[in-house]
């Protein structure tokens, strides 16, 4: 298993283990009357929840990042691998590889966008 796999695996069982206390609600002061407890929850809550939005934001695109880098990476080091096994085809593989790499970038940028209009909602 390679690195990248084991630090995914890792990060998705942190995630699946920190979700349940993000959806526990505020306890009520003990010293507070329940209604004045209720209405400080009520107008806490949307704060934590934009937080969290920010987080969630920030780790989405990192993530978003990361694959997208990791995708041209990859059609980089195989279009030099190619272009070195077969030098007179290096002008085909070139264009296919930034055709490639466009394709990529066009799809990053449309799920960053969704990414931060998540922000707004």
């Amino acid at each position: 298993m390679s690195n990248f796999a084991k630090l995914f695996a890792l990060l998705l069982v942190v995630f699946a283990i920190c979700a349940p206390a993000f959806a526990q609600e505020a306890a009520p002061v003990a010293d507070q009357p329940a209604a004045a407890a209720a209405e400080e929850t009520a107008v806490a809550a949307p704060a934590a929840n934009k937080g969290l939005q920010i987080v969630g934001c920030a780790i989405g695109a990192g993530i978003i990042i990361l694959g997208a880098g990791w995708g041209i990476g990859t059609i980089g080091s195989k279009a030099v691998e190619g272009t070195s096994r077969q030098p007179e085809a290096g002008g085909s593989i070139m264009t296919q590889m930034i055709i490639s790499a466009a394709l990529i970038e066009g799809v990053t940028f449309f799920a960053l966008i969704v990414c931060f209009l998540g922000l707004n909602a």
